[in-house]
């Protein structure tokens, strides 16, 4: 196995996500992915219609270096409401796993005061760790 969640003995599970990974592999990177097409064109104002475009996005980046989401050790999110990402968690949780799938990285989030794009409500970074063959 070349992707290993941590999580330590006696600590409350975890919804969704890894408190850490340990992995062994080629690192691949990606930038912030926005929720726009690959026109830099905003379909959407929609926070869970951002958050689908931008994790599509980083499934997009990720086959560009042969990576699939079941190599994602870590997404980092930043967020321009903190209420909108709470109040939208069923709609999100339906979409990332349409998305990501059953792939459950270490994650942070963070609110933002504002994102360079001004119709942006969410950015994620995204790492992974495709295994050596």
């Amino acid at each position: 196995m070349t992707h290993e969640m941590l999580h330590p003995k006696g600590w409350k599970a975890t919804p969704g996500y890894s408190n850490g990974m340990a992995a062994t592999g080629r690192l691949v990177v990606t930038g912030g992915m926005i929720g726009w097409n690959g026109q830099q064109e905003f379909e959407t104002d929609d926070f869970v219609g951002q958050v689908e475009m931008a994790l599509k996005a980083i499934v997009t980046v990720l086959a560009e270096a042969g990576a699939k989401p079941e190599h994602l050790v870590r997404l980092t999110w930043y967020v321009t409401s903190k209420r909108e990402y709470l109040d939208s968690l069923k709609d999100l949780g339906r979409v990332y796993k349409a998305v990501i799938g059953k792939v459950y990285p270490a994650m942070a989030l963070v609110q933002v005061v504002a994102l360079v794009e001004d119709r942006a409500k969410v950015e994620i970074e995204a790492t992974a760790v495709v295994p050596q063959e």
